[in-house]
């Protein structure tokens, strides 16, 4: 069994690096180095040299305020790529699992978000990655396209190691209250992704489309700060504040929770707690920290 992922450096891709694969798939993992995204020649010719089973793709523009000022590279690769991936992967006779977001959104519904509600992006990022959405499934049948969101690991670029850093450098922080999610850790995104396309290739489910899957138990900014902060005993203030008094680039959706009961019908996949996995996250990061010496004492 091949499996051919992208975005092999990403939270996400480093988490399905170490996922529980089983021992005779073989799985390669690719980044910029092996294909680049903004070429499509390039991703074509990567999928019909492998000619995997599974594609999954991992990769994104996800600096979603940096997108504003960089529409054309965001739609490159958040649309553009995806689109050339289901092309080459209909040519070989591949399935691709394709990684999105909650930003597809326009976050004012008052209750979870169903896979089938109307989209509504309202930035750059959110409108290049439904465009991709719409090209994945417009052309290959043999598609899951997964929804996640407010992503966390112990590496890379997102909330929990934001505020970690800055509960060192300031007393005080000002955190949005009035958005509201779920926190996902990496880890379980990859958990998920593994065992979809196990079932899939083991022929015991062949439910195509889109599902969501987050974390269970939504939360606010504010209290995924508060459970950061308690988790790792840090004593930083922190100042409740409303999306209004925080400008971005980028407009974010205030309701960014999705409702994941077609992934556990379809596939047994239930919500993780993300309180647990974010204790995981939080003592790989003290282990990544802590000097070699101490750990060998």
């Amino acid at each position: 069994m091949r499996i051919l992922i992208f975005g092999k450096t990403g939270q996400v891709g480093r988490e399905l690096a170490r996922a529980p694969w089983p021992e005779h798939w073989s799985v390669e993992l690719l980044g910029r180095a092996e294909c680049d995204l903004l070429n499509r020649d390039s991703i074509a010719g990567v999928i019909h040299t492998a000619r995997p089973h599974i594609v999954i793709n991992g990769a994104a523009f996800t600096a979603v305020d940096r997108a504003q000022a960089e529409p054309e590279t965001a739609e490159k690769v958040n649309c553009d790529a995806p689109a050339a991936m289901a092309a080459a992967c209909r040519n070989v006779g591949s399935a691709l699992i394709h990684l999105s977001t909650d930003y597809v959104f326009d976050g004012s519904k008052s209750g979870a978000y169903l896979e089938n509600d109307p989209v509504g992006p309202r930035s750059v990022y959110g409108r290049t990655k439904a465009e991709g959405e719409r090209a994945v499934a417009q052309a290959l049948p043999q598609h899951v396209i997964i929804r996640t969101s407010w992503v966390f690991a112990a590496h890379g670029t997102n909330f929990v190691r934001t505020i970690l850093r800055l509960s060192h450098e300031r007393p005080e922080l000002r955190i949005v209250e009035d958005q509201k999610g779920a926190p996902t850790a990496a880890t379980d995104i990859a958990t998920a992704i593994a065992t979809i396309a196990r079932r899939i290739t083991d022929g015991e489910k062949d439910a195509w489309g889109t599902f969501h899957f987050t974390g269970a138990e939504p939360t606010t900014w504010l209290g995924f700060a508060q459970a950061i902060l308690g988790l790792s005993g840090r004593h930083t203030r922190l100042v409740p504040i409303a999306t209004a008094d925080y400008r971005t680039a980028a407009q974010r959706p205030l309701n960014s929770v999705l409702d994941c009961g077609r992934i556990a019908r379809e596939y047994g996949i239930l919500q993780p707690s993300w309180r647990l996995s974010l204790e995981d996250v939080l003592t790989e990061i003290d282990d990544m920290a802590e000097p070699a010496g101490r750990r060998n004492q």
